[in-house]
């Protein structure tokens, strides 16, 4: 089939419209790759009075310890103010740290500069957010079930209420392709097609061909299961599974790679088979096997800050967690030529969805959804006035 030219094909921002800003902490202690730590941390911050509590907090012109904030929508935190606070530490939840990293945050308002409230109101089980990545090299787009930390990429939620209802995409879209397709796409199927489809530039070539479009969904539908890593888990064929071949260190600090042997080194510990392509993988320009390990093992925080409470050890779960990691970027990996093919694919452009009266989105589409049915508790035990 004939290629276009890639501007002919829409933009991610016209077919899901509503993004959101990631959410910026200002401090980075109340996110790590361990709960415990975070527990840790918070107990230690609870200890602290006066001058000392302020200074652990590391204030910024945004948040400090005498902030009055709302509770975080779904979160069950005090809203007292943090100078006077007290109690065990509110549970912390996974959100997704860095591309394929997922780590752990204290989800209290009062500790995050600027949270984006409108994200935490749709995240339930239902949601999926797409999440804008710096492409050279490595995917443009990452979907998760966590929320999404990683900056300076947009966020787009697939659905703009909680409970997977009103998806985010523009009005009529999915009636359009309907009728070219001849079966009706459900949201999902849409966010499948995009992710295998995606090209540099954010822009999304769709097809009027049935047979295209169900492979398409078919290869994003297991993108998006590697991505999201919330079912069963995934594995490479026997024989090619990692295994730890030697003991990992009490806490190793270095980590090497031989392709010829394909084995990651982590000092005299040994994992393999790691495939090259595993460990080449990039994202966000980096490779994500190299920047998981560092986020756990670089020395850097300054000691008595709360960022230097951390694992005296290497705990088991992050040895699963990189085994898993390791199979998610080789099974990613070999999708790849497939998603070159598709993304040659001649699409429905633009101009006709202008003509079709899709695009222009109204602005309505840009904004958040109104999507309270209960009240948020506001700053000190108040409700908020929304």
């Amino acid at each position: 089939m004939p290629s276009v030219p890639h501007d002919d094909a829409p933009p991610l921002a016209d077919l899901m419209p509503w993004s959101v800003a990631p959410p910026r902490l200002g401090r980075g202690w109340p996110t790590a790759a361990d709960p415990a730590s975070l527990k840790a941390r918070w107990d230690a911050l609870m200890k602290a009075e006066g001058p000392d509590r302020e200074a652990l907090f590391e204030p910024t012109r945004s948040r400090t310890p005498h902030s009055a904030v709302g509770r975080l929508p779904g979160q069950t935190s005090g809203t007292e103010k943090l100078v006077r606070a007290s109690g065990p530490c509110p549970e912390p939840v996974r959100v997704l740290y860095a591309p394929f990293d997922e780590q752990w945050l204290i989800p209290d308002h009062r500790l995050i500069d600027a949270a984006r409230p409108e994200l935490w109101r749709v995240a339930d089980e239902h949601q999926i957010f797409v999440v804008e990545t710096p492409e050279s090299p490595g995917p443009g787009l990452l979907a998760t079930s966590l929320l999404p930390l990683l900056r300076p990429g947009r966020v787009r939620p697939l659905f703009r209420r909680p409970g997977g209802t009103e998806p985010n995409l523009a009005p009529g879209l999915l009636d359009h392709l309907s009728a070219r397709l001849g079966h009706s796409p459900t949201p999902v199927d849409f966010l499948a097609w995009t992710l295998a489809t995606v090209r540099p530039g954010l822009t999304v070539p769709l097809t009027e061909d049935p047979d295209l479009w169900a492979q398409g969904v078919e290869l994003g539908r297991r993108t998006l299961w590697l991505m999201r890593r919330d079912g069963d888990r995934p594995k490479l064929p026997g024989g090619r599974r990692p295994y730890v071949r030697a003991p990992l260190p009490t806490l190793p600090l270095t980590v090497h790679y031989d392709r010829d042997e394909e084995t990651l080194h982590l000092e005299e510990g040994r994992i393999s088979p790691v495939p090259p392509e595993a460990w080449d993988f990039e994202a966000g320009g980096v490779r994500v096997l190299e920047q998981w390990f560092a986020a756990r093992t670089t020395e850097g925080p300054e000691p008595g800050t709360l960022a230097a409470i951390r694992p005296a050890a290497w705990p088991q779960a992050w040895t699963s967690e990189l085994l898993e990691l390791i199979t998610v970027l080789a099974l990613l990996a070999e999708l790849r030529p497939r998603q070159r093919e598709l993304t040659q694919t001649a699409p429905i452009t633009t101009a006709e969805l202008r003509k079709a009266g899709v695009l222009p989105v109204p602005d309505a589409a840009h904004r958040p959804a109104s999507v309270l049915d209960h009240h948020e508790e506001g700053p000190e035990g108040q409700f908020a006035l929304i």
